[in-house]
């Protein structure tokens, strides 16, 4: 070996070094699943020089998959997300097996990209690095560019390196999520024994009230002593009821228990008293089970007004999730009203806004009277 060729040699095994320990500090910096995969798409897209990526995974429950995490996709998948739902040459070859290990890393035909010509960004091709930890899949790396060159054998053991270290991440925030989420349980369990505590409190006050109204019966009292005793049992009665219900909601979230989120919005449109249309785009993808919650109330409020107040004979349930952001939609052919009466006794439009507010979204109406009303809710991710 030459002098030169061993130096070029050298120089290539630093470079690499390099991008793996980048990769290394990308990885390290969170615990979030998202931001882990977007640190490294851009992380891969910067130092490998590659224009688009995009991660799939597996989701833990049913090993169905979904669209973790995108970079730059050209228009034709970017703003159809439709297009991105659903199994395809990769992700097929995956699951047979024939993705396994260094050697099978290789440049293949998009099949999404292969009958559209519009919107692609010049994209045909991308390579497809497997995701495992410990043996078990997770899902499949993508990276694409339009000047695909022929990969090396070093190109294809640093790609292979790569997907073993976000394999690893991957795992590592999955196991992060189901220790917080075990917490929130606990956290709800502690905060529902205080909510027990308070409601008893509150029904031996009540209760010591009408035994006094009840001595002062057969002590032959003032009946307007006795009244007022009455009067404040019902008064404290109706305060526990309502508390009682508003925690109980807020805390339990039954509807989902046992259910996805798709699921639940099944369920609760089969149980409305009108025709519901249930359209998901994006359903495998996992969200925070505070989003879950907060979609499934702001759909069930939506459905009732509509049902109660619009006289509409249709509604329609639109649920797009995206790795960036979830957006619920419901739309029905009632009256309708104006907008401008929204501010004035609409209680329960003013409620699903402050909820998708508490969600850090954004919350907006579309009525015309005789033309039916459209809710639309965009919660980030």
């Amino acid at each position: 070996m030459s002098i030169d060729e061993h130096a070029r040699q050298l120089q290539r095994r630093n470079a690499e070094l390099s991008i793996i320990n980048s990769m290394a500090q990308a990885l390290n910096r969170s615990v979030d699943l998202e931001q882990t995969l977007r640190a490294i798409l851009a992380q891969v897209a910067e130092l490998l020089d590659l224009q688009t990526g995009w991660v799939w995974l597996l989701r833990e429950d049913d090993n169905q998959s979904y669209l973790a995490a995108s970079q730059n996709l050209p228009p034709a998948l970017g703003l159809h997300p439709h297009k991105m739902e659903g199994s395809c040459y990769c992700l097929d070859t995956y699951r047979d097996g024939d993705l396994d290990g260094a050697a099978n890393v290789n440049v293949v035909a998009c099949s999404r990209l292969k009958n559209l010509v519009d919107g692609t960004d010049g994209l045909r091709y991308h390579a497809s690095i497997p995701l495992y930890a410990h043996g078990k899949k997770l899902g499949v790396l993508n990276v694409a560019s339009t000047d695909w060159r022929q990969l090396s054998a070093d190109d294809l053991q640093l790609l292979y390196t790569i997907g073993d270290m976000l394999g690893i991440a991957v795992e590592r925030a999955r196991l992060f999520e189901r220790s917080a989420e075990v917490g929130a349980v606990e956290e709800r369990n502690r905060l529902a024994r205080e909510i027990h505590d308070t409601l008893a409190q509150g029904l031996t006050a009540v209760s010591l009230q009408l035994e006094s109204a009840d001595a002062l019966l057969e002590a032959e009292a003032d009946p307007v002593r006795i009244r007022q005793m009455v009067q404040q049992a019902l008064a404290l009665t109706r305060a526990n009821l309502e508390e009682a219900r508003r925690s109980v909601l807020d805390l339990r979230a039954a509807p989902l228990a046992g259910h996805t989120l798709v699921e639940a919005l099944a369920l609760l449109a089969e149980a409305a008293s009108l025709p519901v249309d249930l359209l998901v785009t994006g359903g495998n993808q996992p969200l925070p089970p505070r989003v879950e919650t907060g979609i499934y109330r702001i759909a069930q409020e939506a459905i009732n007004n509509a049902c109660q107040h619009a006289q509409a004979n249709q509604i329609t349930v639109k649920l797009v999730a995206t790795p960036q952001m979830v957006t619920l939609a419901v739309e029905d052919d009632g009256r309708g009203f104006e907008l401008e009466d929204v501010s004035q006794g609409r209680f329960g439009l003013m409620g699903l806004n402050e909820r998708v507010k508490l969600l850090n979204g954004r919350f907006h109406i579309e009525s015309t009277p005789g033309q039916g009303t459209k809710l639309e809710a965009q919660i980030p991710l």
